[in-house]
């Protein structure tokens, strides 16, 4: 990189000539190296270290310190952040922390961060939850210290509960329940629904998972919705869902049950016990559930598992697949994934159900729970749907597509006819 002087006459400049080419390289090296503390790099840091302070002012419950990272002259959002923090105030945080991803408008007086926000619930998740947050700051004082202007959720991102109000909690033997704009004895009573499903799915589910399940309730179906970043129609006739991530690894954190109070609120004793236990089995099976799952197997285990304990007949449990049968309105193959979307017909999303369940129980029947819980195992292992069932039915069930459904159909009469 430096031009290097030759002089054949003078061995003793010649050396020092190359002694000082050296040196330049080194100094030319070190500036065509990208530099650690550029203007970007001291920026992300200095957002990072606000963020930091307004986490531990999270975990201490010091509204002093957490008021102090924020922007002095945003009145407005100064007290949305006081109510958000006077909301989590009984939540059972293990861990609360951000992640800078990355930093733009830097060199100005203003930047926009877009951040990891992960936190714990204590006892329950064994990895952060996270959620994506674009958070701006501002510069301000003599000290030009950064302060927080703004926070609000990444694109797509769901909102989180406490956003929602203040929250009550109630913990169970084997459920943690967070409820907003709800009342603590119907809290306790879910929890107590909760705690008798987890024995229940553990007692059909033989792998291991946490034995524990956190269920969020919300103060109403829009609210529920918000959770999910979905609309509220999709959800309406839908007494809970579960999120997260399939084919999870043991490092990810519990999953949540998420509560719509006034589906929920119209069942029984019967149908509350049902939906807890069926939500709480794909909290047990997620880890094994995976982009290769149908969604007639997963939710058909979670129902076989919520009605295994349940002395109601199958037409009882399979009026709208039973109802079919009856008119000799045979289904020809197994639900499709499309079946079983929200927002579509309630008979058929019934019967898809429903379907998947008898299909299940047919592998018992014919198989045994082991061989189910084998088959589950394999179809979720595959990588992608292709094959996937196909492979599973042969090396676990030693039948094909064709054999299986036909058995299914023929297993349809036998209980619904």
């Amino acid at each position: 990189m430096a031009d290097r002087t030759q002089d054949a006459r003078r061995g003793r400049t010649r050396r020092r000539s190359r002694a000082g080419a050296v040196l330049a390289g080194l100094v030319l090296a070190s500036a065509c190296a990208a530099p650690r503390d550029t203007a970007d790099d001291i920026t992300a840091g200095e957002v990072a270290a606000t963020l930091d302070r307004r986490a531990a002012a999270v975990m201490e419950h010091d509204t002093d310190a957490y008021l102090a990272a924020l922007d002095p002259r945003a009145g407005a959002f100064r007290a949305a952040q006081r109510t958000e923090l006077r909301n989590l105030a009984d939540v059972p945080l293990e861990s609360w922390a951000y992640k800078v991803n990355g930093v733009s408008g830097t060199g100005t007086g203003r930047v926009s961060a877009e951040v990891e926000l992960r936190y714990r619930f204590k006892g329950y998740d064994t990895a952060p939850m996270s959620s994506s947050r674009t958070v701006e700051l501002v510069r301000r004082g003599a000290d030009d210290s950064w302060y927080i202007a703004a926070d609000r959720a990444g694109e797509g991102t769901p909102g989180l509960l406490w956003q929602q109000g203040d929250v009550e909690v109630v913990r169970g033997t084997h459920s943690l329940v967070l409820g907003v704009g709800r009342r603590a004895e119907e809290l306790r009573r879910i929890a107590d629904t909760a705690d008798r499903a987890v024995p229940a799915v553990s007692g059909t589910w033989p792998e291991p998972w946490a034995g524990r399940v956190v269920v969020l309730v919300p103060a109403s179906v829009e609210a529920m919705a918000g959770l999910l970043g979905s609309p509220a129609a999709s959800y309406r006739g839908i007494a809970a869902v579960t999120t997260g991530e399939v084919g999870g690894s043991g490092r990810r954190p519990a999953d949540r049950v998420i509560v719509n109070p006034q589906a929920y609120g119209m069942l029984g004793e019967f149908g509350q016990r049902v939906v807890l236990t069926h939500e709480t089995t794909h909290v047990a099976t997620r880890s094994h559930t995976s982009a290769a799952t149908p969604v007639w197997l997963s939710e058909g285990f979670a129902d076989l598992t919520a009605y295994r304990r349940e002395s109601r007949t199958a037409r009882e449990l399979a009026p709208e697949l039973a109802a079919s049968v009856r008119r000799n309105d045979l289904p020809a193959r197994l639900p499709a994934d499309e079946d079983f979307g929200f927002g579509g017909d309630a008979a058929k999303l019934a019967r898809a159900y429903e379907s998947g369940w008898l299909a299940c129980e047919l592998i018992v029947r014919d198989w045994g729970e082991e061989e189910l819980i084998a088959f589950y195992k394999a179809v979720g292992a595959r990588s992608g749907r292709d094959g996937a069932v196909e492979h599973a039915l042969q090396s676990v069930l030693g039948t094909t597509p064709q054999d299986f459904t036909a058995r299914w159909r023929d297993y349809l009469r036998d209980r619904l006819g």
